[in-house]
């Protein structure tokens, strides 16, 4: 497999051609039009499920552009598929648009947020979406100027931060024709190597028992909140028993109303991470039994749902190593003397230990391949299993900054978080082209997938047969 991915990479030019330098053109004329759509995004951020008039922004570009757009796919109102072109190969390319509760920020280099306790784009998914927007219009624009056959597609994605929209499409079939997924995210550094992500299964336990007086007659009391306090004291003892790659971290929604009641209802918020799936679901299991065994200390009842359930990455190291190869073209992010102050102003506010320069953006990170993933977690994670499926991070935010911070807000809202978005569209436009010029890079990233998952591998989504969660930000 190596030396056949060798032999795919070397047949593809080191140099730009003149159509793809054509195509990186023609996104630098349409940069201000692009910020504008991601701009639209940051100053509205809605979230999960809720991005009716993100979702909307992006079709109508789509629409307009040429794309014959599906609204309201996979039981989703917000999601969508664009296509353009018709026959093999299918290349798709996802957007997401989701924004992240209580992160409302200015863009300025200070903590000061413009609705208090409000949305912001906290992890980038308004560049996400309009970058994946551009480059989709900008692979279908060179495929009619040059007669190209094929399928190039654009998937709307809601959802990704906990309501596993990806997830549905999937098990909608909507993925089962495509021969690659390209996909990107924003972030504090330029990377497009073969990398893994953790599984997650994100459940709330839910416990019901009997209210009473807590002084008068706590004995006719069954208190729910000793449920969850049960649950969780057992589940951090859980903690010593498990591999030391998992994550476990929870908080209680729901704990009652008064100290002098005692609680008939009470709820807690779980996370089960691991770099395999399949652990996932072992240590998820043992958690429902710790939850039966709660309830039944306490007489209580006790009952959970599935919120959300992803999958860890599958790399693929045959679609990575183009995406590299054209990340290293289009080059990293480089600041003005305004960017860099307010670069700078950033890195202030990070802890000590946090080492990096503003020059950082500007560099390329070398290829690797990551095969036990550590981090975050996301809903790329099931696409991944089911088509050969790569993506890049791009400099959105300042060196060193974490996602779901006021910091990654204010940059992405400003002209860092643009250019950034325009490095990420430029190197899935030319990723996209370098897939319809040698199609047989999907004959090779397929093989490539099948001996990663396993010849005999039968998709089962972690969310069982549930629908989507459309009111889990309600």
């Amino acid at each position: 497999m190596k030396r056949l991915l060798l032999l795919f990479t070397a047949l593809l030019p080191l140099v730009i051609s003149a159509q793809e330098q054509s195509v990186i053109t023609t996104l630098e004329q349409k940069e201000a039009f692009y910020h504008d759509i991601a701009m639209q995004l940051w100053n509205n951020p809605e979230l999960g499920y809720l991005e009716t008039e993100s979702s909307a922004l992006l079709q109508k570009t789509l629409e307009d552009a040429g794309f014959n757009v599906e609204a309201g796919v996979g039981g989703m109102p917000t999601a969508f598929v664009a296509s353009y072109g018709s026959g093999k190969p299918v290349v798709g390319i996802m957007a997401e648009f989701d924004a992240l509760p209580g992160v409302s920020q200015k863009a300025v280099p200070f903590r000061e947020a413009v609705v208090e306790g409000g949305a912001g784009h906290a992890c980038g998914h308004h560049l996400f979406g309009a970058a994946s927007v551009a480059a989709g219009i900008s692979a279908m624009e060179w495929m009619k100027e040059n007669n190209i056959k094929g399928t190039i597609r654009v998937y709307g994605t809601p959802a990704e931060e906990g309501g596993g929209g990806k997830v549905y499409m999937a098990k909608s079939g909507l993925m089962d024709d495509v021969d690659a997924m390209l996909h990107w995210h924003a972030g504090s550094s330029n990377d497009a190597g073969a990398r893994s992500s953790l599984a997650n299964v994100s459940t709330k336990f839910r416990f019901y028992g009997e209210a009473s007086h807590a002084a008068g007659a706590p004995e006719r009391g069954r208190s729910a909140l000793d449920g969850v306090e049960a649950m969780n004291f057992m589940v951090n003892m859980m903690r010593e028993h498990v591999p030391q790659e998992t994550r476990m971290h929870y908080v209680i929604t729901k704990g009652g109303e008064a100290p002098n009641v005692v609680p008939a209802f009470a709820e807690s918020y779980h996370y089960v991470r691991h770099p395999d799936v399949r652990k996932v679901k072992e240590i998820f299991a043992q958690m429902v039994k710790i939850a039966e065994g709660a309830a039944l200390g306490t007489k209580t009842e006790m009952e959970y749902e599935i919120i959300n359930g992803v999958y860890n990455m599958l790399p693929n190291e045959t679609l990575a190593s183009v995406m590299h190869k054209n990340l290293e073209i289009v080059g990293g992010v480089e600041y003005t003397a305004e960017e860099r102050k307010f670069a700078e102003e950033i890195i202030s506010t990070f802890p000590a230990g946090v080492l990096v320069s503003p020059d950082d953006a500007a560099k390329i990170e070398p290829f690797k391949v990551v095969e036990i993933g550590t981090g975050g977690s996301t809903d790329v994670g099931d696409v991944s299993w089911l088509v050969p499926t790569a993506g890049l991070n791009a400099a959105t935010w300042v060196p060193g900054t974490s996602a779901h911070t006021w910091q990654a807000v204010a940059a992405g809202g400003m002209s860092i978080g643009k250019k950034g978005m325009m490095v990420a569209a430029k190197t899935l436009a030319l990723t996209a082209i370098d897939i319809f010029k040698n199609p047989s890079l999907t004959e090779a990233a397929k093989v490539e997938l099948t001996r990663r998952r396993g010849a005999d591998f039968q998709y089962e989504a972690l969310t069982g047969d549930r629908e989507p969660p459309l009111d889990y930000r309600k």
